[in-house]
């Protein structure tokens, strides 16, 4: 059964969610990171992601306050990315709390880098970020795209025990309109010790269902949640279902 991982991006400690990965189109929300995974976990949820969209932009970690509080919750474990690009930043994020890690434009710039974290670390707590756009790797918030493809960098790191994957299909981010289906059936095929992560424009259960009909085994959803496109009473019953 395909695992739901509710995704929580935060903006000066609030939920916001952003289309496209545009900081000029945001949407933020009354319900408090600490609120939401407190949901999460009575519907049985047992990995959040978490995105610090300040952090990303400013290239380091800067609510690690909110992510300690999110870990000390007896709940989901806490997916953390957003600024990861120097160890420092990687340790004070294990050390807050974090269970697993996403890694993006570090891994993508700077591979050898992020090939001594996998060694130093472990691929439990390290999670490759590709965001993916026309094919490409893209950097930096989105802003830079990358002469390097999401099998370029999966094939660099499998040999060194990379495990967890999250792709990001941006023209698909915050759309609503569903994921790229067939760009995760051909990677999950192709890297069949890989666990994959769908991410970008999950707008319904049916989305969720399809994926998990074609044996994907992990699916990000944020805005869909906001939106009330998919209840958390949803969520619980598909889980209860495949327990």
């Amino acid at each position: 059964m395909i695992q739901i991982i509710p995704a929580i991006d935060i903006i000066e400690g609030r939920c916001v969610r952003l289309s496209q990965g545009d900081y000029a189109r945001q949407t933020t929300y009354d319900a408090s990171p600490l609120d939401m995974v407190k949901r999460y976990a009575d519907c049985g949820v047992t990995r959040v992601h978490v995105v610090d969209l300040d952090g990303a932009k400013a290239s380091e970690p800067l609510n690690l306050k909110t992510l300690e509080a999110l870990a000390s919750l007896d709940g989901p474990a806490i997916e953390w990315g957003g600024g990861i690009k120097s160890e420092a930043s990687l340790k004070s994020a294990r050390d807050a709390g974090a269970s697993h890690i996403v890694v993006g434009s570090a891994a993508a710039r700077k591979p050898e880098l992020f090939a001594e974290w996998l060694s130093r670390y472990g691929a439990d707590l390290l999670v490759l970020g590709a965001d993916v756009r026309a094919g490409k790797i893209s950097v930096n918030g989105w802003k830079e795209d990358l002469d390097v493809s999401i099998d370029d960098l999966t094939d660099r790191f499998l040999p060194l025990g990379l495990s967890q994957v999250i792709c990001t299909e941006i023209s698909c981010d915050g759309m609503l309109q569903g994921p790229a289906t067939e760009l995760y059936t051909r990677l999950q095929a192709k890297y069949p010790a890989i666990d994959f992560t769908v991410s970008g424009g999950i707008s319904s259960m049916a989305d969720i269902e399809r994926l998990n009909d074609l044996g994907l085994r992990r699916v990000i959803v944020g805005k869909a949640i906001y939106e009330n496109k998919i209840s958390l009473q949803a969520i619980a019953e598909f889980i209860v279902q495949g327990a």
